[in-house]
């Protein structure tokens, strides 16, 4: 099979996949709902015999998957990006620093500033992890060389070390932050309305179009910065606007289901397996795969120990880790 053809053929079976979780998402829960009674919900409101599961549907479960699409394909979105501009295999933005400068903002919101709902983290997190990524870049730019993958990766370490010092010092200092933070750092799409849908979906497609206008600097970019400069990409202006759009997906990401694991990690490598190295077929895939990885997490975490639910956040790692260790033991996660 050529390869257009296969990596159409594999992005197609992504869609399946991802239409098949959001399925998943809509009908498995606490309360049960058939795939006939989601599908009247969805396009009739219930109004065929399913009024009970149809309120359901709609007014819970349908923002939490709403949300879970997004911040999945964000979250995997920017790791992709991430490993490419780095060229670090290990990226992500939780070792970037931008995850947790989101939550130092979510923190200073809780602690100081009177904020107790989750539309109002979205602004401070959001806020936190920019100021983050820009402290990152700004460290790893001083000096000779500019922003190397090396000098990145040991700003990111550094503003990360910091940002955890600062977050253990208020919640220590603020014991009423305590529990209210803890509920956001797990990471979950649970108790997300439609409103936090309004706030994000602007900043998503912003991210999208920073990230997609990268794609070809971001292969010239995986063979080197000399080969890249021969070949007419300007090394500074993608790691820039890559840097940026990763930023704001990851902030966006992280402001609506808090900083959720793994995702950003082992979705670019997954997807990378699957399809190559060419980020025009990389990026598509990664914001596919990511909402599918996000949506069964989600979904199996409502079921493990039922009445109660486990974190989305808690089981994406238990999902994602046996996938990595396998593509490691086969070789497959170059960078």
């Amino acid at each position: 099979m050529r390869v257009p053809v296969r990596r159409a053929a594999v992005l197609a079976a992504a869609v399946v996949a991802l239409l098949l979780a959001v399925l998943l998402s809509l009908a498995v829960g606490a309360r049960a709902v058939a795939p006939s009674a989601v599908l009247d919900a969805l396009l009739h409101g219930g109004h065929g015999g399913h009024g009970g599961s149809a309120e359901v549907v709609r007014e819970m479960r349908v923002p939490r998957t709403v949300i879970g699409v997004l911040v999945g394909a964000s979250l995997a979105l920017a790791g992709t990006v991430l490993q490419g501009m780095t060229r670090n295999p290990i990226a992500d933005p939780g070792i970037l620093g931008i995850s947790q400068g989101a939550s130092v903002g979510v923190v200073l919101a809780i602690a100081f500033a009177g904020v107790h709902t989750l539309p109002g983290y979205v602004w401070w997190a959001f806020t936190g992890a920019g100021a983050a990524s820009v402290a990152v870049h700004a460290i790893a730019a001083a000096g000779r060389g500019g922003a190397t993958p090396v000098k990145l990766a040991l700003g990111g370490a550094a503003i990360n070390a910091l940002l955890v010092s600062v977050t253990t010092a208020v919640l220590t200092t603020r014991a009423a932050a305590l529990d209210e933070f803890r509920f956001w750092q797990v990471g979950s799409l649970s108790g997300r309305d439609a409103g936090i849908v309004g706030q994000l979906w602007p900043f998503l497609l912003v991210g999208l179009v920073l990230v997609l206008a990268v794609a070809r600097g971001l292969d010239a970019l995986a063979l080197g910065e000399d080969v890249a400069k021969g070949l007419g990409q300007n090394v500074a202006a993608v790691r820039v606007v890559g840097g940026i759009g990763a930023t704001v997906l990851t902030g966006a990401g992280v402001a609506a289901a808090g900083p959720i694991a793994f995702i950003g990690l082992a979705v670019p490598h997954i997807a990378r397996a699957l399809i190559g190295t060419d980020h025009r077929w990389l990026l598509p895939l990664a914001a596919t795969l990511g909402p599918v990885m996000l949506l069964v997490s989600d979904t199996a975490g409502r079921i493990v120990f039922p009445p109660g639910e486990v974190p989305a956040g808690v089981m994406t790692a238990l999902i994602g880790v046996p996938f990595l260790v396998t593509l490691a033991r086969r070789r497959t996660v170059a960078a």
